[in-house]
């Protein structure tokens, strides 16, 4: 063998080396962009669970609020319907007692305007003579022989709902 000869099988080993060099480099490199890729959708997937659980804590948030606004005056207006009811009493005592028109007109007025805040505030009367029992608002405390069954015969004090939430159920003889 001549030099020249050795040279080329060098040089072919050399050749053979770095293809296989650069093939596990390549190999390699196919990996780590595999595994990069991995982490860059695990990565995404966290990014899209957080994006969703901060919507839906935005959403309960706002919900919550929404509820707060809605019942805030939930205690004020339930300590409003005494007044309401001492008003209510008083237009009747007044009207058994012969009072004069003027009184007897100011106390309704007053119990009108009391009602018709309560109403622009959501809170409305409920339990009339003839409406179906509903146990949700109202309170049977007797029975009302000449009213039909289920039905409302006497209401003994009105009741009150506040965006549609019960404040104080209306107490009632209902039909048997």
């Amino acid at each position: 063998m001549t030099e020249q000869t050795n040279n080329d099988i060098l040089d072919d080993s050399v050749e053979t080396i770095e293809q296989a060099t650069e093939l596990d480099e390549v190999a390699t490199l196919k990996a780590t962009i595999s595994e990069l890729e991995a982490q860059v959708k695990d990565a995404k997937e966290v990014a899209a669970r957080a994006n969703a659980e901060s919507y839906n804590a935005q959403r309960r948030m706002e919900q919550e609020t929404d509820k707060a606004k809605k019942y805030a005056l939930q205690k004020f207006a339930k300590e409003l319907l005494d007044v309401v009811d001492n008003l209510e009493r008083a237009i009747k005592a007044s009207e058994k007692a012969g009072a004069d028109d003027s009184t007897l007109e100011g106390l309704k007025l007053t119990h009108k305007s009391l009602l018709t805040v309560l109403e622009k505030n959501g809170v409305v009367a409920v339990g009339q003579v003839g409406d179906a029992f509903n146990p949700d608002i109202h309170e049977a405390v007797g029975i009302f022989p000449d009213a039909e069954k289920d039905t409302i015969g006497q209401v003994l004090q009105k009741g009150y709902t506040l965006n549609e939430r019960t404040l104080r159920p209306a107490m009632v003889l209902v039909g048997g």
